[in-house]
């Protein structure tokens, strides 16, 4: 009877949601949307430079017929009437345009002007906690595109894509805020003391874990997309740098390694006379048929607080593009907890997706939060249906807002640490705003031998978990450490930009019982040095007056490295470590005469610590950042390189002028 009543309110929570109405295959629609004679009109939406802008909303006038641009602007819009139209192009930091579609074209190209004025004016809207129903498909940017827009009195929209058409409920009318909050308000950050120069003489050895987390890089773009500058703590350099794929090479296909270690050194454009050494890991890739098979449990907070179009409608659609790309062999269950916590689907094999998609669909949003409990049936739902020779993985997705239980960092920490030896991994997905619990989250997945993502939009939730769907959820190397020494003939001093909360003790690297980071398959990371050379111009410190030189020794001196790189790491299903190691010698190059990948880093590490008001940001400017971006871009397929680059542009206009360029 206990029990029963227990369960009460959570089935309460999961009842179905019946939709107002959806375009189905052979299904009728009411007389207000029923069709006439359209067409599907395509382009792309581009800046004043021709580069694509992602996000742009696309709007058909007077009525709620819309879409958004993908992430090199391109935008397909069905729906059109086939003799008089008008398109309104609206994007946060652009001036609002609208274009007639002449009849009979298919084809519509817009350029959208940068409007400076209004990245000082830009209104924050909220929205009304209606719950979102029957989300097949993509959100996109919406919060920045309905902002800007005229589609304030939307009562649907219908959003469409070459790949996906799907319906959904409009945001409910949007309400200024009477006052706009601070960056961040309500939201959880944890501190981040920044790393300082370290002299070689006395500290020869940097140490730290591996961090292929970039939830930092999409929050910041959030913050900057809607007008805001990040609150410093927000932003971890290492997450940026690590959200950007950089051509490294990969482990020879005949290697026993799944990992690979390269290095480059150029000059630092931010400080004259120093140096930027960048590390670059590469993990072998997998192709997606040749992965093990994937015993997944997705954990959704279904709480109160997860009510937002930008919360559990965001997870469901994301979770929906992930249960696509299941395969036979692949299992998923689903637990939801809001003031209980309870099994919605057993283990069900990817055959069976319709299944998986309709109890995906009946999650709502009410209650408390007892995460803890969730974690725990979780863990024991995805030990029921342990894969031995498989990938074993919780995905939860929430806001972090733990209130019911385990409630605590030190007790969610607890729990998490024990489980993970069972060989059940963690990935946990971050949704939404002003109360987002950032700092736990990136702690429970470091803790759960994963990697934490935040999604903004669901375009980032496919890049997760489809595109990116090997090396967000199948590790190929656990426990994956680094240590640097410095040759003091060539270095007089460094700074490790960013990973201030990955940092160990140098004996750690030797300890295989030391829990570190986790590589997927296909992942690369990046983590760059400042280094300050030994005969540099300008030396952090004046040579000392009473203190006797040490002489340095032979083999140093006569050696043309600047530092070696040595790595750690374990299988996945191992518990003993293995070594490698790659040295980095030569002289620094211009950054300018540096690859492609060495000028984008130091623009992402540019941006990130102008974004940081870092001490130790030098001459850094914004225009800099955009410079290196710019000639740093490469091939850029598929448009995330272009999208720095239009967020430090965002940022220089949000940014007042004063403080753009540091003083070391």
């Amino acid at each position: 009877m206990k029990n029963l009543l227990l369960a009460l309110p959570l089935l309460g929570l999961l009842a179905p949601i019946t939709p107002v109405w959806a375009q189905q295959p052979g299904a009728a629609l009411p007389p207000s949307v029923a069709p006439t004679a359209t067409r599907t009109v395509s382009g792309r939406v581009t800046d004043a430079q021709g580069q694509g802008l992602p996000g742009v909303t696309v709007l058909l006038k007077g009525t709620q017929v819309g879409t958004s641009t993908k992430v090199d602007g391109r935008y397909e819009l069905a729906g059109v009437p086939a003799r008089r139209a008008v398109l309104v192009f609206s994007f946060v930091g652009y001036v609002a345009q609208e274009h007639a579609v002449p009849a009979g074209s298919l084809a519509l190209n817009v350029v959208l002007r940068a409007d400076h004025k209004s990245l000082s004016e830009v209104v924050v809207t909220g929205y009304g906690s209606a719950p979102q129903r029957n989300v097949t498909g993509s959100v996109a940017t919406i919060a920045a595109g309905l902002a800007i827009g005229s589609v304030d009195k939307a009562k649907r929209m219908r959003f469409a894509s070459p790949s996906i058409a799907y319906d959904q409920e409009a945001l409910p009318a949007p309400l200024p805020y009477p006052a706009r909050p601070e960056a961040g308000a309500g939201d959880t950050y944890a501190k981040i003391q920044e790393n300082a120069f370290r002299p070689v003489s006395k500290e020869p050895l940097s140490t730290f874990s591996l961090d292929v987390d970039n939830a930092s890089y999409t929050n910041v773009r959030r913050f900057l997309s809607e007008g805001q500058l990040p609150p410093r703590d927000a932003l971890r350099v290492e997450e940026m740098l690590n959200y950007f794929h950089y051509q490294l090479p990969a482990p020879p296909a005949a290697s026993p390694d799944p990992v690979r270690i390269s290095a480059e050194l150029s000059e630092c454009p931010w400080a004259p006379g120093h140096q930027l050494a960048r590390i670059g890991i590469q993990a072998k890739n997998v192709e997606t048929a040749a992965l093990p098979p994937a015993n997944l449990t997705f954990l959704v907070d279904v709480s109160g607080s997860m009510m937002e179009p930008d919360r559990l409608p965001l997870v469901q659609a994301g979770l929906k593009l992930l249960v696509r790309q299941l395969r036979p062999q692949d299992h998923v269950a689903l637990v939801a907890y809001a003031g209980a916590a309870g099994l919605v689907l057993p283990p069900t094999p990817g055959s069976q997706q319709s299944v998986i998609l309709e109890a995906i669909d009946r999650l709502q949003a009410g209650g408390s939060t007892a995460g803890g409990a969730g974690l725990r049936l979780a863990y024991a739902t995805a030990q029921q249906n342990f894969q031995k020779a498989g990938n074993n993985r919780v995905i939860l997705a929430t806001d972090g807002d733990f209130n019911v239980g385990e409630s605590s960092d030190e007790a969610m920490e607890q729990l998490i640490v024990q489980q993970r030896e069972t060989g059940v991994f963690l990935t946990v997905l971050g949704v939404g705003r002003g109360n987002l619990r950032d700092s736990r989250m990136e702690m429970l997945a470091d803790k759960g031998n994963g990697n934490y993502a935040y999604l903004d939009n669901l375009d980032e939730a496919r890049r997760t978990l489809v595109a990116q769907f090997g090396g967000t959820l199948f590790t190929v190397a656990k426990d994956v450490k680094l240590q640097v020494e410095f040759n003091p003939a060539r270095v007089a001093s460094y700074r490790l930009i960013g990973y201030e909360n990955r940092l160990l003790a140098n004996e750690d690297f030797n300890n295989d019982r030391k829990d570190a980071g986790e590589l997927g398959a296909g992942h690369t990371v990046t983590a760059l040095y400042e280094l300050v050379p030994i005969n540099s111009s300008h030396p952090l410190v004046d040579p000392l007056k009473y203190q006797i030189g040490q002489p340095v020794m032979g083999a140093a001196n006569s050696s043309a490295d600047v530092l070696t790189v040595k790595l750690r790491y374990k299988e996945p299903q191992g518990s003993a470590s293995k070594l490698l190691a790659q040295p980095l010698a030569g002289a620094a190059v211009p950054i300018a005469q540096a690859s492609a990948d060495q000028q984008f880093a130091a623009a992402v590490a540019e941006f990130g610590l102008l974004l940081r008001q870092s001490e130790e940001r030098g001459t850094a400017t914004y225009a800099s950042a955009a410079r290196l971006a710019q000639a740093g871009r490469g091939p850029d397929t598929e448009g995330y390189r272009a999208e720095l680059l239009r967020l430090v542009q965002l940022a220089e206009g949000l940014s007042p002028a004063s403080k753009t360029v540091g003083v070391r």
